[in-house]
């Protein structure tokens, strides 16, 4: 490993430090996403709390957040073992952020934008499983988890060269849904839209 893989995982990791929901909550004076609704620093928490535009400008940064590190790392000739593990940093960075406290949100949008440099055939099928699990159960946790559980399979079958960061990426995703998966269980989950209130 050379002192250049060092330091772009250094600053992949630090580029995902910085937590756009906080920032974005702050700029709309939503107050603090991790003390309200679901507790996650992450788009769906927004959108519940200030609706599509302060969710969107938190889902183009936390997606861009795992393409760019990617994305230049493959053009200064990264080995692609060494790409992966710099998804695998930003997320870390988005999970565990230094300039926030080390709380930080899920990283699934991270994890995605970190896969699309990866190809865009499985970023396509990722992004179409997530979006057909939300249809069927109105739960952003439930789409999250079904889809990172199967990002190694998908990866396996398309990308086998990115099979084991994957597989790191989507255990760590799972584990950070650990509360989400509790609240499920006591039916105390909140769900994306409130179905009642939106016909």
């Amino acid at each position: 490993m050379t002192a250049l893989t060092i330091l772009i995982f250094a600053a992949a990791y630090l580029l995902g430090s910085i937590s756009s929901a906080i920032l974005v909550c702050r700029l709309f004076s939503l107050g603090d996403p991790r003390k309200q609704g679901s507790g996650n620093p992450g788009a769906t928490n927004v959108f519940r709390l200030g609706g599509n535009f302060p969710a969107a400008l938190v889902l183009v940064f936390d997606v861009l957040k795992g393409t760019l590190p990617v994305w230049v790392s493959y053009y200064l000739g990264l080995e692609p073992i060494y790409l992966a593990f710099v998804a695998v940093m930003a997320c870390l960075g988005h999970m565990f952020p230094l300039f926030f406290g080390f709380s930080g949100g899920k990283a699934v949008a991270t994890a995605f934008g970190a896969i699309l440099p990866l190809g865009l055939d499985l970023a396509a099928l990722l992004m179409m499983t997530w979006a057909i699990m939300v249809r069927l159960t109105n739960y952003s946790s439930v789409a999250a988890i079904l889809s990172v559980s199967l990002a190694p399979v998908f990866t396996a079958l398309l990308k086998p060269e990115y099979t084991l960061p994957v597989g790191i990426l989507s255990v760590l995703i799972v584990l950070r849904h650990k509360d989400n998966i509790i609240r499920l269980y006591q039916k105390q989950e909140p769900k994306v839209r409130n179905r009642k209130n939106t016909k």
